[in-house]
């Protein structure tokens, strides 16, 4: 789990447990025929509850993305020349999963969306953050890249909340909001070559994989 996954959980946990308390003491003066603390009471209950869904709701989101505090591997790839611009992608991500893509062109393109906050957003968890999009064959010459065979993949990972949603949806979150936007790398797949792709809050940049680095 991320630390703003977790981050998250744990302040809609905090806050769900006051709001019941809250609630549970609300009816205790409803009984009690006290209507001034049943109403105080309910109104903070219903506030802390409502931050609950919201801390709740941000923790699903951020499955799946990672914090970014400084450059880190996003994935390793591995190219092999299976023909005539036709390359196959191995991919290996951090989380274990692997993948296989079978790509036309001279080169590997990747690229990815990048959320960054600002600063009053670090203090609840949210960092500027990243998720892989897409791979796909890249033609070195212009003419082959507007009108040669295209392939590309979705390297996105299914989640029940997304994040890159939540933030245009919800107008509590778009102050907080400091600037999104995409970046991409590329690489030659004329020849065997592994590759790291590496991101950092600049955007993606690919290097060859050096062992036991």
């Amino acid at each position: 789990m991320g630390n703003a996954t977790q981050a998250f959980t744990w302040i809609a946990a905090g806050f769900a447990v006051i709001g019941v308390l809250l609630l549970l003491a609300a009816f205790g003066a409803l009984r009690r025929r006290r209507a001034f603390s049943f109403t105080l009471r309910g109104v903070f209950a219903l506030a802390l509850l409502a931050c609950a869904a919201l801390a709740a709701t941000l923790s699903v989101s951020t499955i799946g993305y990672e914090a970014l505090t400084r450059e880190t591997v996003a994935v390793r790839v591995a190219v092999e020349p299976t023909g005539p611009q036709v390359f196959a992608a191995h991919f290996r991500f951090p989380d274990g999963r692997s993948a296989d893509y079978t790509l036309r062109g001279d080169q590997i393109y990747v690229d990815a969306h990048v959320l960054k906050w600002k600063p009053i957003a670090n203090v609840i968890g949210l960092h500027t953050a990243y998720e892989l999009d897409r791979v796909a064959g890249r033609y070195a010459a212009l003419d082959k890249e507007r009108d040669g065979p295209r392939t590309v993949f979705s390297l996105g990972a299914e989640k029940p909340l997304d994040l890159f949603d939540l933030r245009t949806r919800y107008s509590l979150l778009r102050p907080l909001l400091d600037v999104e936007y995409g970046s991409a790398t590329f690489a030659p797949a004329d020849q065997p070559m592994e590759y790291e792709v590496r991101i950092s809050t600049t955007g993606l940049l690919i290097r060859p994989h050096e062992p036991g680095g």
